[in-house]
């Protein structure tokens, strides 16, 4: 979204490009371009046939070597090159907001220290408002901490432009990054492997553990079986008992028919005597 912005504030200039033939007007359309609000990308700009005539020309060649460093450069980059055209007060807010891009992607947090010494600025108040206008510009998503003086960087526009031989740099990058991912995948494939490893001897223990189980139950259940017969000599404690009563009640029947006996002679000889 934030890239379609920047590209339709840009198309006026596109526009211009192809009227500006001498170097004064091209090198004023640079300068009407990097001041305007929402342009933040100027590749295509660049790339125009009257823009880069500029080279061509010795008195306004800086204004083309300006362009570029809106498009891809830093406010330190500016210092650096002499003889670069004097910044009006929103070209070097602009660039001061672009410059905080590259700085974000660099750490996630920043220190109000740190930023200040890279874009010059003079007071901690003075970075909160420009963090602050690239918030509501769309350039940052970001939250200030006033308290511990830091600076939380969530989220950044993709809106700078690369720099000539960047694209090699970049791939490099994403080579590096794309050999990384395939490290972590495959060690995380390998901590899958081992856990599956483990699973598996986890369950077989188990299963050795439960056959131990079953077993030595059986065979308790066995012995438990087989002590009353031991014990019995064969036969139980009931059974003993049932076979003593049997023993001591036959006795006792066969002593009360012995003592019947003699009474029942006794009758008859009374019977014989009368």
């Amino acid at each position: 979204m934030e890239q379609t912005k920047a590209l339709n504030a840009l198309e006026p200039f596109l526009a211009l490009s192809k009227s500006a033939t001498s170097p004064r007007a091209a090198s004023d359309l640079v300068v009407q371009a990097t001041s305007a609000p929402n342009t933040y990308v100027f590749a295509e700009l660049l790339q125009t046939p009257n823009i880069q005539s500029l080279r061509s020309s010795p008195e306004h060649a800086s204004y083309l070597t300006l362009l570029e460093v809106f498009a891809w450069g830093t406010w330190a980059d500016y210092k650096t090159h002499a003889g670069l055209p004097k910044l009006s007060a929103p070209q070097h807010q602009k660039l001061l907001l672009l410059s905080l891009l590259p700085l974000s992607h660099a750490h996630a947090t920043l220190t109000y220290a740190r930023l200040q010494a890279a874009l010059d600025l003079p007071t901690p108040r003075a970075l909160e408002e420009l963090i602050t206008t690239a918030i509501y510009a769309g350039l940052l998503t970001a939250t200030l901490d006033p308290a511990h003086s830091r600076v939380s960087v969530t989220s950044i526009a993709p809106l700078r432009d690369l720099a000539p031989g960047a694209l090699p740099r970049l791939q490099s990058t994403l080579a590096a990054w794309s050999g990384r991912c395939d490290a972590a995948l495959a060690d995380l494939d390998a901590q899958v492997e081992r856990v599956k490893r483990d699973a598996v001897q986890r369950e077989k223990l188990r299963r050795k553990r439960e056959r131990a189980v079953e077993v030595q139950t059986s065979d308790e259940r066995g012995a438990g079986k087989r002590a009353p017969e031991m014990r019995g000599g064969g036969y139980g404690d009931d059974d003993a008992m049932d076979i003593d009563q049997e023993g001591g009640s036959g006795r006792a029947t066969r002593g009360a028919k012995k003592g019947a006996a003699p009474s029942g002679l006794g009758g008859a000889g009374r019977r014989l005597g009368q």
